[in-house]
């Protein structure tokens, strides 16, 4: 743990103290930013309070006594609940701005992980619980330099493999066909080959099943691909580095040389969506204002709502990417959730609006990398469907 690091970010951000809370491994960010193992018996309710200023403070039962002393800081111990809760009460009273794994009506589910009567203890002693939304968002989704780079080689990698796949469709598809999910363990074989792992399997989606935005190809649902269809890749994979960064993208094609008007429609309104997106997050940044995830979704959704397609919109804009291709920053939501997190500098993140109607659908992502005064987009843009 970096106490020095914690202590500054909880000075900056105003808050008095930030209260970890752990029973039975409901909190996995407290072990991270913590450092502890996360392989600890805890049968028992245990805190831990960093003051951002001053020495931190440990409440553990005593029969788990020694479960934070790795960590620096004042020991107490409790066995019972009358204990626990006198002992609390004096360890945060003096701290009235109090951080915690909460967000106000579960807006957040990432980071609502403290139950309900945790935070109505914490309050009953005097103290406002605030959430610590952007601390976690500091301590778990601002990337290293190694973690920055691990992101672009895996985008190196996952733009020619995904080239490279609409290439073997084409092929395939004109040579005896081939279907979804042949596809998918082609792309799985070729990050094997290109030395990247990935949490699940990529999505490849003909048709109407492009209309599915999470559509998930198996032998026993996929459909045969052929001249004439609207094809979808969603690919995703980092490199085997530790704590490698996601790269995240998604491409649509159709097979053959006349995609209809309409597919050409939706594409366009699509990636003007996605550009306006990436636009929107580069202006913040270049200007230095502050900005939240909810403000990005909602340039896109209203630029798709304008178009007439507000309703075939049904996901967010974005999700934060880190060591886990869904990670604890901003997400880029107004429709889900109301995420009022600040997109912080050195954060990765896609811009992937969408369009789902029954007979296909359109979904354009890329990543955005920002940095103090800057933000880019990391890997190539699609600005046509991809004639296959």
């Amino acid at each position: 743990m970096k106490l020095d690091h914690i202590q500054s970010a909880l000075r900056e951000r105003r808050f008095d103290a930030w209260l970890f809370y752990d029973h039975h491994h409901r909190d996995p960010i407290a072990y991270r930013v913590l450092g502890l193992r996360s392989d600890l018996m805890v049968t028992r309710r245990w805190f831990y309070l960093v003051p951002a200023e001053g020495e931190p403070q440990k409440l553990v039962h005593r029969i788990e006594a020694g479960h934070l002393d790795s960590l620096p800081g004042g020991k107490r111990t409790y066995s019972s609940w009358q204990e626990l809760q006198q002992n609390l009460q004096e360890i945060v009273k003096p701290y009235p701005a109090l951080a915690m794994q909460y967000s106000p009506q579960n807006a957040i589910p990432y980071v609502g992980l403290v139950d309900a009567g945790t935070v109505e203890l914490v309050r009953s002693f005097g103290v406002n619980v605030l959430s610590s939304g952007d601390l976690v968002s500091q301590f778990e989704a601002v990337l290293t330099d190694a973690q920055i780079t691990s992101h672009y080689a895996a985008r190196d990698a996952v733009d020619r493999i995904t080239a490279e796949a609409f290439q073997v469709i084409g092929q395939r598809a004109r040579n005896g066909g081939t279907h979804e999910f042949e596809m998918a363990q082609w792309i799985s074989e070729a990050f094997r080959r290109e030395n990247l792992i990935s949490q699940d399997s990529p999505i490849v989606a003909v048709n109407s099943h492009s209309g599915d935005p999470h559509f998930e190809p198996r032998a026993d649902n996929s459909k045969r691909m052929k001249e004439g269809d609207f094809v979808l890749l969603d690919i995703w994979a980092k490199t085997k580095d530790r704590d490698a960064c996601y790269y995240d993208i998604t491409w649509t094609g159709f097979i053959g040389k006349n995609p209809s008007d309409h597919h050409r429609e939706v594409f366009a309104i699509v990636r003007d969506a996605r550009k306006l997106g990436c636009e929107a997050v580069q202006k913040a940044f270049s200007a230095k204002r502050r900005v939240a995830g909810w403000e990005i979704d909602k340039a896109v959704r209203d630029f798709i709502n304008s178009k007439g397609y507000g309703d075939k919109f049904i996901h967010r804009t974005g999700h934060n990417i880190s060591s886990a291709i869904h990670g604890n920053g901003a997400n880029i939501d107004n429709l889900e959730t109301k995420d009022e997190r600040e997109i912080l500098p050195n954060t990765c993140f896609s811009i992937e609006p969408g369009i789902y109607l029954p007979e296909f659908g359109v979904r354009s992502e890329v990543n955005v990398l920002t940095s103090p005064g800057k933000a880019e987009v990391t890997g190539r843009q699609q600005e046509e469907l991809v004639l296959i």
